[in-house]
């Protein structure tokens, strides 16, 4: 099996002129952030599909997980690839953008144009680097607040992301349950695990283990610490999976050759594809980015938040909820979405649950699954009922 060249992105800067819209938030208004502080000015980029109606009620928040963006259902402009939700965010898809206006901002902390530590700080006039303030979950839900207020959103019709864009989902009902009326947490967990945790502090070491991370000041030296950044890569996409989906791509396969070499070569199939994936991965990604991101999915624990009680951050609330999960990812297993189940449930919430059977993992929510495809779309078709949804003139019914 091989595997396509890494795309030439050459000197395109992403984190300072993004190809996409952006929110700039001057000095006079300041985000605070959960760690204390605040960050000014600020800016948040994003991308929109469809049309917004008059009565600004049918508006869509997709929220990405931790290496994706606010490129959904457009071609990526450092890829050059199809938007990362392109599957199910269009015209007639369960995201349907002929009757919803569809929004997906990169979170605070990225790299594609929302402020990260590769943006410039003011202070300095260098990249912010580890100056950059950690940020939380929560902190990136404000940051969405106010791009919704910019947007003249009140209420937003659904909050929809799996993986890291769950835990903002939960994040969204719990701090403003008067602004969602209907939420879809895919894949996710109500609080990061510690084998999680474990998994990301492997990733985290390997960037900063690299000598050209420069403790955090590679970008102001001219150089990236892209093999330690590979290798946390490669050790993430692994959770991605599971094994049933990796056995059945590669076994044990070897990679262009009939026999082992007897060399730390990759021989086998399954060691090309990894590397591939690490490779590419340094083209479109901040290293420094990718240790804030990890570190906020860490220190996500919604019960903590609410005095150790997840049914009580969902108190009174009137959003209506679909909960999904997948069989085979042992990233975020099923359990975890069912406790989420169980806190609405004791909460009084209005909530669905689907597990869905497969073999790909965790990253199934990013696949053609017509089972995740019907789901969503009995979701938002039976919300639009309840919300009494006018669409181009037409209310459903």
């Amino acid at each position: 099996m091989t595997h396509p060249a890494v795309p030439d992105t050459g000197q395109r800067n992403e984190a300072t002129h993004p190809s996409s819209a952006v929110v700039h938030f001057g000095a006079e208004t300041p985000l605070h952030l959960e760690g204390g502080g605040q960050l000014a000015p600020w800016s948040i980029a994003y991308q929109t599909y469809g049309q917004l109606n008059a009565e600004r009620s049918n508006a869509i928040l997709i929220c990405h997980a931790l290496t994706g963006d606010q490129h959904v259902a457009n071609v990526n402009p450092v890829t050059g690839k199809s938007g990362w939700w392109d599957t199910m965010v269009g015209p007639g898809k369960p995201f349907d953008t002929n009757r919803f206006f569809v929004i997906c901002s990169n979170v605070l902390g990225s790299c594609l144009g929302t402020t990260g530590p590769a943006s410039f700080n003011p202070a300095t006039q260098r990249p912010y680097a580890l100056d950059f303030p950690v940020v939380t979950i929560r902190d990136m839900v404000n940051a969405q607040a106010r791009l919704m207020d910019h947007l003249g959103i009140e209420t937003i019709f659904c909050v929809a992301g799996g993986s890291m864009g769950g835990m903002q989902v939960l994040e969204w009902a719990a701090s403003y349950p008067q602004r969602v009326f209907a939420a879809m947490p895919i894949a996710t967990s109500a609080k990061h695990s510690a084998q999680n945790i474990a998994f990301h502090e492997v990733g985290r070491q390997a960037v900063m283990a690299d000598p050209e991370w420069r403790k955090g000041r590679y970008l102001d030296e001219g150089t990236r610490p892209e093999k330690g950044l590979a290798v946390a890569r490669m050790a993430a996409h692994i959770t991605y999976l599971s094994e049933q989906a990796l056995h059945r791509k590669f076994g044990r396969n070897f990679q262009d050759r009939m026999a082992p070499t007897f060399s730390f070569d990759a021989d086998f199939e399954v060691e090309s594809y990894l590397r591939y994936q690490g490779r590419s991965f340094v083209e479109r990604f901040d290293a420094n980015s990718y240790l804030f991101l990890t570190r906020a999915m860490d220190y996500f624990d919604l019960a903590k938040d609410h005095g150790g009680s997840l049914a009580r951050a969902f108190s009174g609330s009137k959003t209506r909820f679909c909960v999904m999960s997948f069989t085979s990812d042992w990233l975020f297993p099923t359990r975890d979405s069912r406790a989420i189940v169980h806190a609405l449930n004791a909460a009084g919430a209005s909530v669905s649950f689907v597990e869905i059977e497969t073999d790909k993992g965790h990253d199934a929510f990013l696949l053609e699954l017509p089972d995740l495809f019907n789901t969503t779309r009995g979701f938002i078709d039976s919300a639009a009922r309840a919300k009494g949804l006018t669409i181009s003139g037409v209310r459903t019914s």
